[in-house]
């Protein structure tokens, strides 16, 4: 089956960040690879001024029933998107995110500093930026595969074992020994665990 799928980046901002993966994923699917204005070294975009432009950005590159595969921020956005557009959405798979769930009772540590450090030109909405979807979760009966590594200190595995019991499709995966970014640098190794679930 030929699938649309849309990579969300995390608040790095850059669409390259999914490259990786794309290129290990079967040709036939088609693909969308979105960044995001004003976050990391992105351009700045007026029209992009907080979470709610970003899930509006994102919402105009669904086609039909899309596969949504999203990193750390941009799975604030999926779940969003899941929730607005549950029609326009077959799979989500969710990596190293907070999914809208308050992630520092897990032990997660705060990443905002050292971002500021390395993007000191990104908008300043994403450094205040609070979300909290955890009332609404059950809502989502879509299939949702959730990957997270166990040495990522922004958002532990603890996380994930809270919205996979918050989801009502929900399957955990962990990568040992995997950080923030090895959706990006281990994509070799989730590649397989994705076209599985999109067979689910």
């Amino acid at each position: 089956m030929a699938h649309h799928v849309l990579f969300l980046p995390g608040a790095g901002g850059a669409a390259s960040f999914w490259h990786p993966l794309g290129a290990l994923l079967p040709t036939s699917w088609r693909k969308t690879y979105l960044s995001w204005p004003g976050l990391g070294h992105e351009p700045h975009e007026p029209a992009l001024r907080g979470l709610d432009d970003a899930v509006a950005h994102a919402a105009r590159m669904l086609e039909g029933p899309s596969v949504v595969v999203a990193q750390s921020m941009g799975g604030v956005v999926a779940v969003r998107l899941a929730l607005a557009h549950p029609d326009r959405i077959s799979h989500l798979v969710l990596t190293a995110t907070s999914g809208g769930i308050d992630v520092a009772s897990a032990g997660a540590a705060d990443w905002r500093m050292s971002y500021r450090a390395e993007y000191p030109n990104a908008a300043e909405w994403i450094l205040t930026e609070r979300t909290d979807l955890s009332a609404e979760l059950h809502r989502l009966t879509l299939p949702t595969l959730l990957l997270w590594g166990d040495a990522d200190p922004i958002s532990p595995v603890g996380v994930g074992r809270q919205l996979e019991r918050l989801l009502p499709r929900a399957r955990l995966r962990v990568l040992a020994g995997g950080d923030h970014m090895f959706a990006r640098d281990r994509a070799g190794e989730i590649a397989p665990w994705i076209e599985e679930h999109l067979l689910t």
